[in-house]
């Protein structure tokens, strides 16, 4: 087995999905098992409990409500279905609020979709919540793919940020493009860009300002530095990902509002979900939004940032042995 297949066997990403899912999926777990203890048919009490089991993990009320829903109008239809069903028929709706997305199979394994080169991603959300880091374990992902990679320090208000996204660069083995403390962000994506395609970069990742001091100040901040990578790129970037951290419940589905007012995001990292037992905010982010999660954060390791995939995450949720 080689370095690939360690890094992104399918067993592997499992065992990773499973352990990082852990705090949520005990409680929700039980919760469920309960509902149904000693029942021989879904009835009101049972639907009660599923919904505070889905509440308490965090799938957010209109989620909740609009499963339990879909739920309540299968057991009326049916008009008998026991609880030995319930897991199968909540898999089902749990799944159905997950959005595809439409280049779903594309980060199989890292690749990247065809028809041009670079691919550019640009990455937008608040500090705090593991946006840099998430970018660096990406480099690396995408560099042991066998993808060459360029970084982008456009978050050039904060030295930290810019000295983070150095370590993690020097880590992946990628190059970096930077400038001083203060610079224009504008300026710094466009010189990535211009750079990237000099290199012939398989893909480009750049860094943003994680300020959230208002919405028109942040549309105006992520419109320049579009316009300024459109000057040299016109169909770039090719991917805006908001990176959200999962433990913050409901407070990130205020950070996507905000987000997804101010520019056009086309996919979701949701991070730090191994330290939390409110995982459900996965669903809750998906559904309300209609954007697709393409990376979540289960570890400290850049390997537990995995590529998502719907199926897995809920036959995860379900399994109380993972």
């Amino acid at each position: 087995m080689g370095i690939f297949d360690k890094l992104f066997g399918k067993k592997e990403q499992r065992e990773t999905l499973d352990e990082g899912l852990k705090k949520t999926k005990t409680g929700f777990l039980e919760k469920i098992s309960k509902a149904i203890a000693g029942k021989s048919t879904v009835d009101e009490e049972v639907l009660d409990d599923i919904e505070n089991a889905l509440v308490s993990a965090d799938v957010g009320v209109d989620t909740t409500v609009k499963i339990i829903d879909k739920i309540e109008a299968r057991v009326a239809k049916d008009k008998y279905i026991n609880t030995s069903e319930l897991n199968t028929i909540l898999k089902e709706e749990i799944s159905s609020v997950l959005v595809d997305s439409p280049a779903a199979t594309s980060y199989d394994h890292y690749n990247l979709p065809k028809g041009h080169t670079p691919h550019v991603i640009l990455v937008v959300g608040v500090n705090g919540v593991g946006k840099t880091t998430t970018i660096g374990k990406l480099a690396h992902n995408f560099s042991q793919a066998g993808k060459s990679v360029l970084l982008g320090a456009a978050d050039t208000f904060r030295a930290a940020a810019v000295d983070q996204l150095t370590i993690w660069s020097e880590r992946a083995n990628v190059p970096i493009v930077k400038h001083g403390m203060g610079a224009d962000p504008g300026a710094v994506a466009f010189d990535t860009v211009q750079s990237g395609i000099a290199k012939k970069s398989d893909v480009i990742l750049i860094d943003t300002a994680g300020r959230l001091h208002n919405k028109a100040h942040l549309m105006e901040e992520l419109s320049k530095i579009k316009r300024s990578i459109q000057k040299i790129m016109p169909d770039a970037p090719h991917e805006v990902i908001l990176v959200l951290d999962g433990s913050t419940g409901q407070n990130a589905l205020e950070q996507a509002r905000h987000f997804t007012a101010a520019t056009e995001v086309t996919a979701l990292a949701i991070t730090k979900l191994d330290g939390t037992a409110k995982g459900g905010v996965v669903l809750a982010i998906a559904d309300q939004f209609k954007i697709p999660v393409k990376f979540i954060g289960v570890g400290e390791k850049a390997t537990d940032l995995l590529v998502f995939d719907k199926k897995e995450f809920v036959d995860s949720l379900f399994d109380i042995a993972g």
